[in-house]
């Protein structure tokens, strides 16, 4: 399978999965070359340059199936030039990327759906009304089967106990999910990434192949069991979790808008058995505000955090601000870190966690100073 994603978090190269590798360093400075070359000096931005490789990357190596995420919107990216794909996914739609997107849920749903192709399935998950009455619309003019959850697909966690329930994997409570759709009833595992957010995402995943018309082996499904993806609700062990005290646990997650919040907040009574400190960064066009409200009232304890590699890092007055005065200034990872350590030793705290959030850039660089790597 060829993957295209972004943004980056630490390498420009964790884009680009050819057949399932990542791309090498040299591959990819030769493609970039050659589309300098053939582009001759006329305007491009930088994510055309790089979906431009990924394609080219893509169709001179076999595989079986490409996955290619949006770069922002839908109706006006750069990806968007793909006439008659397998199936599309368009998953949550919250207020983010307002200046190129619009202002309200239904303008940017509109630009979203600019994905939908004639007669190609799409899948996508709960909606606010507003949002699935914009895609049933777009759908329908276009002659494309939309599948909603909760109309024409279902996916719920299993408990523990169920005799259905299988493979205990990281969905709290669960040891499984149920996907029933149109085909029938299918029992996945749970999701190894953590999240009650995960059971959607896997679901989506899921119905877009089953819808796709592709031959997919039964045993591919199990790999909703075995995914790895950095910065969703990631465990960090290297050089950043060292500096907190024995039994402490440090956290990642680059959810950086209102929805991501409110997830988030849909996630943290579970954390409630040990102090929680969240290190929170944003990129400057973020709603801070929307971002903070939902996850305050978890926080033991918060700081505001603007890291000097940190792109377009919204300044730590203006997260403090936000937060309504409570949060600290760090105003790097490791100063925060190093407070958080110190008192807890004082205090005698011999279990807690801390979460960094709010930014995937801010995720890149904790990535980096932890000494994580892509595989």
């Amino acid at each position: 399978v060829h993957v295209m994603t972004s943004p980056h978090l630490v390498d420009v190269t964790e884009r680009f999965r050819i057949a399932g590798e990542l791309v090498s360093e040299a591959e990819l400075v030769a493609t970039l070359e050659e589309i300098e070359r053939v582009n001759d000096g006329a305007p491009i931005t930088v994510f055309e340059v790089l979906t431009a490789a990924g394609f080219v990357l893509f169709a001179r190596h076999p595989a079986e199936l490409a996955i290619i995420e949006v770069g922002l919107g839908g109706r006006c990216d750069a990806t968007n030039v793909l006439t008659r794909p397998a199936a599309c996914v368009i998953t949550a739609i919250s207020c983010d990327h307002e200046a190129f997107l619009g202002d309200t849920l239904a303008a940017i749903a509109m630009e979203k759906a600019g994905i939908i192709k004639p007669g190609v399935p799409v899948v996508t998950g709960f909606q606010q009304p507003e949002v699935l009455a914009v895609l049933q619309a777009e759908a329908e003019r276009l002659g494309a089967p939309l599948a909603c959850r909760g109309l024409e697909w279902t996916v719920e966690p299993l408990p523990a106990s169920s005799d259905e329930a299988h493979g205990n994997n990281g969905l709290s409570g669960a040891a499984g999910l149920r996907l029933t759709d149109s085909l029938g009833t299918l029992l996945l595992p749970a999701p190894s990434l953590p999240g009650p957010w995960q059971c959607e995402n896997a679901g989506l995943a899921v119905e877009a192949l089953r819808l796709s018309g592709l031959k997919v082996p039964d045993a591919a499904w199990q790999g909703v069991g075995r995914v790895s993806w950095p910065a969703r609700m990631q465990r960090l062990h290297g050089t950043l979790a060292a500096m907190l005290p024995a039994g402490w646990e440090l956290w990642l997650d680059g959810g950086h808008n209102p929805g991501a919040g409110d997830a988030l907040a849909g996630a943290l009574p579970g954390w409630a058995d040990a102090p929680l400190h969240m290190l929170v960064g944003m990129k400057q066009t973020k709603d801070a505000t929307g971002f903070l409200g939902p996850i305050l009232p978890f926080a033991t304890g918060l700081w505001a955090i603007s890291e000097p590699e940190q792109h377009l890092a919204l300044r730590v007055e203006d997260i403090v601000r936000a937060s309504g005065g409570r949060a600290q200034v760090g105003p790097t990872l490791a100063r925060a870190l190093g407070e958080i350590a110190a008192q807890a030793v004082a205090a005698g705290q011999t279990r807690g966690r801390v979460l960094i959030c709010g930014s995937l850039y801010l995720a890149g660089v904790a990535l980096r100073q932890d000494g994580w790597r892509a595989s």
